[in-house]
């Protein structure tokens, strides 16, 4: 008995060991990119977002976590709601949490926790009924007019109180519940802020902020910025004279309107006022999360697009990327803003939030065989943590398209992370409107065109319709090597530096990583992807090497080792 309470001993000072060697989720600079670590090492989202109210319900959830996991998702976004973590002031139930953190671990997977606390997509729907019912304790926000509306102002002290508090014990709680198995691995802070209708608030609290000086902790910020800032705060900063006090409309100006060039940044003055006051409330409210357990924590955007351009028609307040500066400066406890892409050039807005340092983090894009390409996009072109169609639990693993890229992707995951941040990977997306896509990559130009050619020969046809889109992703391991991941586009290779010399294809294997490995399922040399033999018959360039990816029955994406060599 004594030698087994003895090694009981050991054991349990060794997961206590463990627990303080092993750093909580974090994030880390690599090269230009930005990783997410957990359990001490990088880690790739590949990630769904639930349905609003999938969480609500354990015995609703029992049965999606194996599907989840049979979509080859890592992870899982899912709400948790502050009006079931207390349905009564400082009375808390972790019931559903601690279901959540059940159902995840069942299936080996991660969380992203949605906090729905005063705020969901603007309006305050998820507060307790404590909160709704005492609006003289926890204000609405008033429009133009002075009338109330559904939402919790900004300026009410005692509501970011309150949502700070509640916040800080669920982060506590999974503190306690999750350090060493790091089940969750980042949390939103509410999901979607900002107000309808009006670019900026108009209590009497909101009216007399206006009135007065930019806040001095902004001014700082600027001012210590300034050569650094995005251009869309720098160049309404500049043009009104670089001003290091004032009031809103001193140092940004008096706002315009444009209705029919849906980019301009309309109520750009009212929308940076609304924007700060959002922030420095969420940001309260994240660093009280982060007093009990400082795992990487951020906000999400409804983006300004071409069908709500203006700030109130959009939320005015949330975290566009034009404002990413203002959300710096008034909320310094959180790491990055997002944006939840429900439109159709998703490549523009991912680069419109993967700058000046902002990691790219999509907790919400609609879910589709376009955004199921756009996904290695994503990972290869933007570095992104994660990628997250939404409604994941809508669909059958078999019917949802999102299953076969994160197959793919589940592979490569480790060869993505070891490439983040080095210039040495680049993402493919194809489609009808944009079917070529040409850039430089190790020693070689790269063309990628959207397959669907039809060939004759000799009185024989045949080919394929072309797709719709496609996607992909390729990563120079080595001087002349590649791997590559895709389908449904054709590439050709050029060399930067022509020395006359013909190029052709050492070898061409199609494969997969086990654990971290290459293992060669068959070699595809000659007319079966390179473009030599009967495929090409003979009348390529000599000059330039191509790939084709073979179409699989299954319609999986493929996974590729290419190398290229030269002769003369």
């Amino acid at each position: 008995m004594k030698v087994i309470y003895t090694l009981l001993c050991f054991f349990l000072a060794g997961l206590t060991s463990y627990a303080q060697t092993v750093p909580i989720p974090h994030l880390q600079k690599r090269g230009l990119a930005t990783q997410l670590i957990v359990q001490g090492k990088p880690f790739l989202a590949l990630a769904g977002e639930l349905h609003n109210s999938s969480t609500s319900s354990a015995s609703y959830m029992h049965p999606i976590w194996k599907q989840m996991a049979q979509k080859n998702l890592n992870t899982v976004v899912a709400p948790v709601y502050w009006e079931l973590l207390e349905p009564a002031e400082g009375k808390f139930d972790f019931s559903l949490v601690d279901s959540m953190l059940m159902g995840a671990r069942k299936q080996n997977l991660h969380l992203v926790i949605l906090w729905f606390g005063s705020w969901k997509n603007g309006y305050s729907s998820y507060t307790p009924g404590w909160i709704k019912n005492n609006y003289e304790k926890y204000p609405r926000a008033r429009d133009k007019n002075g009338k109330p509306v559904q939402m919790l102002s900004t300026f009410g002290e005692a509501s970011m109180l309150a949502d700070a508090k509640a916040f800080k014990t669920l982060m506590e709680h999974i503190k306690a519940v999750d350090a060493k198995q790091q089940t969750v691995i980042t949390a939103q802070i509410e999901n979607e802020v900002g107000l309808f209708y009006e670019p900026r608030e108009y209590s009497e609290a909101a009216k007399k902020a206006w009135k007065a000086d930019v806040p001095q902790d902004l001014m700082n910020y600027m001012i210590s910025h300034k050569n650094k800032l995005l251009p869309e705060l720098d160049s309404v900063w500049k043009a009104n004279g670089y001003k290091i006090s004032g009031s809103w409309e001193d140092v940004f100006g008096k706002s315009v309107y444009d209705e029919k060039n849906w980019r301009t940044l309309s109520y750009l003055t009212e929308e940076l006022f609304t924007v700060y006051h959002y922030a420095k409330y969420i940001g309260r409210v994240a660093a009280a999360g982060k007093e009990a357990y400082p795992i990487p924590m951020y906000v999400n955007a409804w983006i300004k697009q071409e069908g709500t351009f203006w700030p109130g028609k959009y939320p005015a307040g949330g975290a566009e990327a034009h404002t990413l500066d203002i959300w710096r400066a008034a909320a310094p406890s959180l790491d990055f803003i997002s944006p939840d892409i429900y439109v159709p050039d998703a490549k523009y807005y991912m680069s419109w939030y993967h700058r000046s340092g902002n990691p790219l983090f999509i907790p919400e894009i609609r879910p589709g065989q376009q955004s199921a390409n756009e996904a290695f996009w994503a990972y290869g072109q933007h570095d992104a943590i994660c990628f997250s169609p939404f409604g994941i639990d809508e669909s059958k693993p078999k019917d949802d398209p999102i299953t076969k890229t994160y197959a793919a992707l589940a592979q490569v995951k480790e060869l993505i992370l070891k490439h983040n941040g080095k210039g040495t990977m680049a993402g493919i997306y194809l489609d009808t409107i944009h079917p070529k896509q040409e850039f430089n990559l190790g020693k070689y130009h790269i063309n990628a065109q959207l397959e669907g050619k039809s060939y004759q020969f000799a009185g024989f046809g045949w080919g394929q319709k072309r797709a719709d889109n496609a996607g992909g992703l390729i990563i120079n391991i080595a001087p002349d090597e590649f791997v590559i991941v895709g389908k449904d586009f054709n590439m050709t290779f050029s060399p930067l530096d022509p020395d006359g010399r013909n190029l052709d294809v050492e070898y061409f294997d199609e494969g997969t990583f086990v654990n971290g490995k290459w293992v060669t399922t068959r070699r595809l040399n000659g007319d079966e992807g390179t473009g030599g033999g009967d495929y090409g018959f003979g009348f390529g360039n000599p000059l330039v090497a191509s790939l084709r990816f073979q179409p699989s029955p299954s319609g999986d994406y493929s996974i590729v080792r290419f190398k290229i060599y030269r002769y003369k």
